[in-house]
């Protein structure tokens, strides 16, 4: 019912890897060839700098998890959890473009001009 329901409402793009390799993608797996549109979608199309940061959150989130549930203060663990997740969810807003363009060119994918910044991308 769930995937039908979404399916209506997003509609699929050519070569979109199933849960398993989008997982694998936020872990900074290279994709197979057949992937090629979904990828230049995600790090191209507009929302790719949300959509890179929620896939960041796919990877962090589990490490805070970890983090709050070591021994020790409440207080210090939910603070040493939210510490690690603000300044990695920073550092990757910071970096976002060069992250994409290093995905990008892993994929065999050129970067797009980048007006924002005033020059190509790196």
């Amino acid at each position: 019912m769930a995937r039908t329901f979404w399916a209506g409402i997003v509609g699929r793009i050519p070569g979109d890897p199933g849960l398993g390799r989008q997982v694998l993608f936020a872990l900074g797996v290279r994709l197979p060839e057949r992937n090629r549109e979904w990828v230049r979608h995600e790090l191209t199309d507009v929302g790719w700098r949300g959509r890179l940061i929620g896939r960041h959150l796919i990877v962090t989130v589990p490490v805070c998890v970890v983090f709050a549930l070591l021994p020790g203060a409440l207080w210090i663990r939910i603070m040493v959890a939210a510490f690690f997740l603000v300044c990695t969810v920073g550092i990757v807003a910071l970096y976002a473009s060069d992250i994409r363009v290093s995905r990008l060119r892993r994929h065999g994918i050129e970067p797009p001009e980048d007006p924002d910044l005033g020059r190509p991308s790196h």
